[in-house]
């Protein structure tokens, strides 16, 4: 499969383009970016195509890879579905549902594949340990901690303006919903949502099944107490996620594995774009009530 990479930042460059120049599947064909001066030196130091349209690239493909702010995607997620190419897509998806809807219903059109990388979803461990767990029936609560130090610490995605717009509930609410739902179901309502320090998030979810679930996310928390933790409590006892043995470039590689397949067989992944609309809606529905209460 050709796939070619759309957008040159920190998250292309450290895992998107290594993961997609190593995959054996893949024959990584060339890049666009909003930046076309870095586009070509990402290119060359991988030896492909720097593109200067967008569309030139997607004539020379078979599927996309996307790493772009997720209202730069959704438009070019669309576009690049009615050029019949695959997707390969970050999350969130969108960051409103209309965006994300419009997504889905292009892939729809064109009966092309798509996944969402949801980092956790495609790590070893975590991905076992979530498959195990939703084969367990009673389970009562759920906590998930995501804490990043993004704009405490170090961290090149610092400089990102989206992720300054947006937050932790857009940035890592994601991968706390994307481990959630498969194990609890469906989220009926968003309970409860409040703002903590900075860019801090609470949340409290009512799910299918009939469990509930609290969040917390940031991206300011203090280096020393950042990480995520998933923890379980239900008839059963009590499981926490496992860490993962494995980095993002490996995962993307697993995600990269799911597209091929999809493709081929037709057969969608649980984590393709109608499940990254309906992490998006939940979203909204959590920063809606979260407006509301500052209101």
């Amino acid at each position: 499969m050709r796939i070619g990479l759309l957008g040159t930042g920190p998250w292309a460059r450290a895992t998107y383009a290594p993961a997609l120049a190593g995959h054996p599947g893949l024959r990584f064909t060339g890049v666009w970016g909003r930046r076309p001066q870095a586009a070509t030196k990402l290119a060359q130091r991988y030896g492909v195509t720097a593109y200067a349209d967008v569309d030139a690239l997607l004539a020379d493909v078979d599927a996309v890879a996307v790493a772009l702010p997720p209202s730069v995607q959704a438009e070019l997620a669309v576009r690049a579905a009615g050029a019949g190419r695959h997707l390969l897509l970050d999350k969130p998806l969108a960051v409103s549902a209309a965006e994300g809807r419009a997504v889905v219903e292009a892939v729809e059109r064109a009966g092309v594949a798509s996944v969402v990388f949801f980092t956790a979803r495609f790590q070893k461990e975590p991905d076992a340990w979530i498959g195990e767990q939703a084969a367990v029936a009673g389970w009562f609560t759920a906590r998930a901690h995501w804490l990043g130090a993004v704009f405490t610490g170090d961290s090149p995605f610092a400089a990102s303006p989206w992720r300054r717009e947006k937050g932790a509930l857009w940035d890592v609410g994601p991968h706390a919903l994307s481990v959630l739902l498969p194990v609890l179901g469906d989220v009926r309502r968003v309970a409860a949502a409040a703002h903590g320090p900075a860019d801090t998030v609470h949340l409290v979810l009512d799910h299918a099944t009939g469990a509930s679930s609290s969040l917390t996310l940031s991206l300011t928390a203090p280096p020393a107490a950042a990480g995520a933790e998933v923890e379980l409590r239900g008839e059963a006892g009590v499981s926490v996620m496992p860490g993962s043995s494995q980095g993002a470039v490996a995962a993307l590689s697993r995600a990269a594995d799911a597209l091929v397949l999809a493709a081929r067989t037709g057969r969608p992944h649980p984590c393709d774009a109608t499940f990254g609309l309906r992490v998006t809606e939940i979203l909204a529905a959590a920063e809606a009530r979260l407006t509301a209460a500052r209101e």
